[in-house]
Formats: C-alpha cells, structure tokens, sequence
C-alpha cells in the first residue's frame, strides 16, 4: 500500500506545490487536500492518512492547535514561511520542518526521514522490520543529481572531508555531506560508526579482530574512540 499523504494549507498555489512534488514518488499518494485545519480534523478521521503535511498559520484553528487536538497522529511535517515556530513544532513531536518555499531536494530529505522513523520506530515483528528496511532508502546529490540509493545495499561510507563516499556492490557514489551527519540520519541498528572516517553496514560484516573489520573482502580499521561503540552494535545484533 502507498504512504497517505494529506496537505493541508490555506494557500492553494503552496498545495499545489506539495502536490507536484508527491505525484513525482511512486511510493506516495496523495489521499487529499484541505484548505483549513478544522476539514483536516474531519478527514483525519474518517480517512488513513501516514504523513501529514501542515502549514502553521490558518485561520481560526493554526496548525500547531491541530497537532494538540489529535489523540492519534500521523507523522507531521510543518510547512511555514516562518522558522519561529520550529521550536514549539519539534516540542509537539513532528517529524521535519520545511520552510517556505518547500525546495524538491529539502522535501525529499523529509521523506526519506519518514522512512528512517519508520525502521526505527515502529514497533514491528523481526521479519516485518527487516522487510521494511528493505524497501528504504535515501536521496543523495550527485554531480547535480539526485540520486535514490537503498539503505541495504551500502557496504559502508567514508568520509572525505566535506564529503562522503558511499560504497555498494560494483559502484560507488559521492556527495556534498559530513558523516556526522550519516551516522545520525542511519538507523543505528543497521549502521554502526567504527572510526572518524568510516560508518559500516552491520549486515556486511564478515569477520573483525580488536583492530579491524572485514566487511565484504574490504578491510577497514577501528578507531580506538569507536571501539566500544562497534562492539555494543554487535552484541544487540544477537
């Protein structure tokens, strides 16, 4: 089944825009739209709805009100010109913040976050998870491209100063991002950091001693600031 989307925003051309962007994902639906926060509530509702995109400032009830009045939400993702209200929206427990106008790259960063919450999250059977990690992945920018890569076909990533090598089977790509930055947004129970410069696949791991890893033929060192990091990993994989 797709990933219900709602938009809700008291701007048509802002809608609109949400929209254009959603059609373009084969793994999204838009399941509707509503132009104020209260036809939001009725839907929400009557209707299924996974992630919900809401604009902050409507009239008569904003959007941070509708936040409080759910007992059930779905993931949020707040749109707003004004970065003010970032603080109060994270404290309600929403999924991203996408300031106005929404680029297509900056809404892609919160869909594959969506699917990071997801594996993370959701409180599933051990075969549905790893079915769900399965299916996830992440946009990546390339040589002015983005670039759809899935999470279970890294071996590991390192990092090159400023950017970041990610290493698959047979190819490898590299884009503009710290690996700080990787190692938070990587679900922890899939991805584990063992030195300054390298994250690994928990799956890809062949064999290790105290000073390195073998991860598919490839040899990679431990760092010693990493190293209880990398054995506590291990022992929740058994």
């Amino acid at each position: 089944m797709k990933i219900q989307c709602l938009i809700v925003d008291d701007e048509p051309p802002a809608r609109e825009l949400l929209a254009s962007y959603i059609e373009k994902m084969d793994d999204l639906e838009i399941s509707g739209q509503c132009g104020n926060a209260l036809e939001a509530f009725a839907f929400i509702q009557k209707y299924p709805v996974h992630i919900l995109f809401l604009d902050i400032q409507m009239p008569r009830m904003n959007g941070l009100e509708l936040i409080k009045s759910l007992q059930e939400r779905p993931r949020i993702i707040l749109t707003t010109a004004y970065r003010e209200f970032a603080v109060e929206g994270f404290e309600l427990d929403v999924l991203d913040y996408l300031v106005k106008p929404v680029t297509f790259e900056r809404f892609l960063k919160s869909i594959s976050k969506y699917h990071q919450y997801n594996i993370l999250k959701q409180p599933t059977a051990i075969e549905n998870r790893e079915e769900a990690f399965g299916k996830a992945y992440m946009y990546f920018k390339v040589n002015k491209e983005l670039v759809k890569i899935y999470l279970k076909e890294i071996i590991y990533i390192e990092s090159i100063k400023d950017y970041v090598k990610i290493v698959m089977p047979g190819k490898s790509v590299i884009t503009y991002q710290r690996i700080g930055y990787m190692e938070e947004k990587l679900p922890e129970n899939k991805f584990v950091r063992i030195h300054k410069s390298y994250i690994i696949s928990v799956d890809k791991i062949v064999s290790y001693n105290n000073e390195e890893v073998n991860v598919q033929s490839i040899s990679l060192p431990i760092g010693r600031n990493f190293k209880q990091q990398f054995l506590r990993s291990l022992k929740s994989e058994v």
